[in-house]
């Protein structure tokens, strides 16, 4: 059983060390890797999480072509785990979407390209509307999330696809959490339970083609239910979470893609030797802003911002010292929220986190890409024991273990010594205060709102004062 490592498709195993990946991302090293092994069948293409990172998405096109160059004659399919949009991209929310379609067209004229549908594809549209837009650039949508108006579902819960010689079907589990849609939409929907849906609908599904996938924007902790429900061999991506990390059962291999664009997942399917079972091995890139760009897409998203982007996204927020990745900046802001609300610790749920900080000026655009929600500090107290546990569940990585993992968690900052007996002041974002039990493992710790103390504020004054 592995968990937080890349496996290359000659089966050596190399760790991921967090930082090093971070500077790979940063630096753009990705290594270059001949033609595929005689016994590969097809080469699935993973992300997920995308969240509108316009200063890849023209990268990610180029890496498709990369693949494909070299890996000739391969059966390639990109499998695209949900929430393509975010409506905090002003950029985004202006255009309507009008990049992501245009990638869209362009990885389904390149391969067959199916979407999950995650909480953050009706941002500009209706679901109906939503997956129509899809559709109509030649990209399939599988999901099961149904029409709460006729109580059909949006798409086809499966979409089979032909490999080569080999048919696959991937199947599409959306997340039952309303509160993480756009509120406009909420009345429409009438998401299904995954796990009571997969009990029901997975044994009449996955046997639909030898080759099983799933793409579950779902979220782990519903994932670790729906995982003892697939077949041996199933290519499991799971996403929602923001994660980025391997882990396998038998052969059946589960796979988190990371977000914002800062890496891909390539699946490789393997055929077996004398007739044995097939098998997938991952191998999992970095993706960074310097990469080749497809040269038509990066035209488009040129055009798209000088028709739509305006003085106030170019407006600079503040200054950082240096190039900070998403852990990095997240602890950064924690820390300043601990200072902010005169606490000892703080910590802040992973997913208000989309991408870091550049070095330098950071505009408004940036800094809405970094913090993506707003919202008021919520403070509490906790003993040393609790404040202990609380840490021990944060800043979770590539190489957290499987058994340390429930999804979701918080980027947390505390003292360097925590004395057991001791009493410590502990400030959460209003999100991690409403999902309590979620991210601090409990609902017991009484959270008092700071109406004063909103979280973008406090991030925008400490890198207001932040000096190279």
């Amino acid at each position: 059983m592995a968990s937080g490592g890349v496996t290359l498709p000659n089966s050596r195993r190399f760790p991921v060390n967090t930082r090093l990946f971070a500077a790979a991302l940063a630096l753009s090293v990705v290594a270059v890797r001949g033609a595929a092994p005689a016994d590969v069948e097809a080469i699935a293409l993973i992300t997920g999480d995308m969240h509108s990172a316009y200063e890849r998405t023209a990268q990610f096109v180029a890496r498709v072509d990369r693949v494909r160059a070299e890996n000739p004659g391969v059966p390639l399919a990109i499998l695209i785990d949900g929430d393509t949009f975010e409506l905090g991209n002003a950029l985004a929310r202006r255009s309507g979407g009008a990049i992501e379609f245009a990638m869209f067209a362009a990885l389904a004229r390149r391969a067959p390209t199916v979407l999950n549908l995650g909480n953050h594809e009706p941002e500009f549209y209706d679901v109906a509307e939503t997956v129509r837009r899809v559709e109509a650039t030649g990209v399939r949508v599988a999901s099961n999330l149904v029409n709460r108006a006729n109580g059909q579902p949006f798409a086809p819960a499966a979409a089979k696809l032909n490999l080569g010689a080999r048919e696959a079907v991937v199947i599409g589990v959306t997340t039952d959490n309303l509160a993480t849609f756009r509120v406009a939409v909420r009345p429409s929907l009438d998401p299904a339970d995954p796990v009571v849906w997969a009990k029901n609908n997975f044994p009449a599904l996955l046997p639909l083609a030898p080759v099983k996938i799933v793409l579950s924007h779902a979220g782990m902790r519903s994932d670790r239910a729906l995982l003892p429900l697939v077949p041996d061999g199933t290519l499991f991506a799971g996403a929602h979470d923001h994660l980025r990390f391997v882990h396998r059962e038998g052969r059946t291999v589960y796979v988190h893609s990371g977000s914002w664009n800062e890496s891909v997942t390539l699946a490789w399917l393997h055929r077996g030797a004398d007739g044995a079972a097939e098998t997938w091995e991952i191998e999992q890139q970095p993706l960074a802003a310097g990469d080749p760009a497809d040269p038509q897409l990066a035209a488009f998203i040129r055009v798209t911002r000088t028709k739509f982007a305006t003085a106030a996204d170019a407006a600079v927020v503040g200054r950082s010292a240096s190039v900070l990745a998403t852990a990095e900046a997240a602890r950064f802001i924690a820390r300043a929220v601990a200072h902010a609300a005169g606490v000892d610790a703080a910590f802040i749920g992973n997913t208000t986190f989309g991408g870091g900080l550049p070095a330098g000026d950071v505009t408004r655009e940036a800094f809405d890409a970094c913090v993506r929600f707003d919202g008021a500090i919520f403070t509490g107290e906790v003993d040393g024991v609790q404040l202990q546990t609380l840490l021990a569940a944060a800043n979770q990585g590539p190489d957290t273990s499987w058994a340390e993992r429930r999804g979701e968690f918080v980027f947390g900052v505390s003292p360097a010594e925590i004395l057991p007996g001791r009493r410590y002041r502990i400030a959460v974002d209003n999100w991690v205060a409403r999902n309590a039990r979620k991210y601090l493992g409990t609902d017991a710790i009484t959270l008092t709102e700071q109406p004063a103390l909103l979280l973008k504020t406090i991030a925008a004054a400490a890198l207001a004062t932040r000096q190279p």
